[in-house]
């Protein structure tokens, strides 16, 4: 029997290949619909997602809706929006921050995911982790150089830094981020999420 993204998603749902490297055990986040037309490629949850099982339930998720021009209801609409983050579990606390995503999950999951996701148009690859999956060679030397070549990876990418509160300090130094990268952004976003029949009510929203 050919699987279905549903079948996928549920088994990524129950998955604990590398539930021995983490903390909290594992509880994989994700956002999948066949329909999306964006993904949000992150890094893994922190720890608040991962008591509520919700993606960018969290301050960084109200910044990252804040850079996309939209509110949560549009957010958590998989038939709009897929999230996959690298890692799909919580991978424990470093000296500095989260540790790096667990690279089980992609190794194991993302190439089926997506490629059950044909209708993608625009991908957000924040973070130098999902930049360096999407981007590969194309990647630049920094994170700051890989965002400023935002033109260079469009229509189709959006290398994006993490829109964590830790990275406040980055924000205030690159204010041409927030001046040239984000309006091009909400104005591709809000292109992509047209509804051709408006007339039809969109009762499917899901977290």
């Amino acid at each position: 029997m050919t699987q279905t993204l549903n079948q996928l998603a549920k088994e990524i749902k129950s998955c604990s290949i590398c539930a021995k490297h983490l903390p909290l055990g594992p509880r994989p986040v994700i956002q999948v619909n066949g329909q999306a037309k964006i993904l949000i490629a992150g890094q893994a949850p922190g720890t608040k997602v991962h008591e509520t099982g919700v993606p960018f339930d969290d301050p960084s998720g109200e910044r990252l809706r804040q850079w996309m021009g939209i509110d949560a209801s549009v957010f958590y609409n998989p038939k709009k929006i897929a999230i996959v983050p690298m890692g799909f579990c919580y991978p424990g606390a470093g000296r500095s921050g989260d540790l790096a995503p667990r690279p089980e999950c992609a190794d194991t999951w993302r190439e089926q995911l997506l490629a059950f996701m044909p209708n993608i148009q625009l991908t957000l690859v924040i973070g130098q982790y999902a930049q360096k999956w999407h981007l590969g060679a194309l990647q630049k030397i920094s994170l700051t150089e890989t965002v400023r070549a935002w033109r260079e990876y469009g229509p189709t990418i959006m290398a994006l830094p993490h829109p964590s509160p830790r990275n406040n300090i980055w924000l205030k130094k690159n204010e041409w981020f927030e001046s040239d990268v984000l309006p091009c952004l909400r104005a591709q976003i809000s292109q992509l999420l047209i509804d051709p029949s408006p007339h039809k009510p969109n009762s499917t929203s899901s977290k």
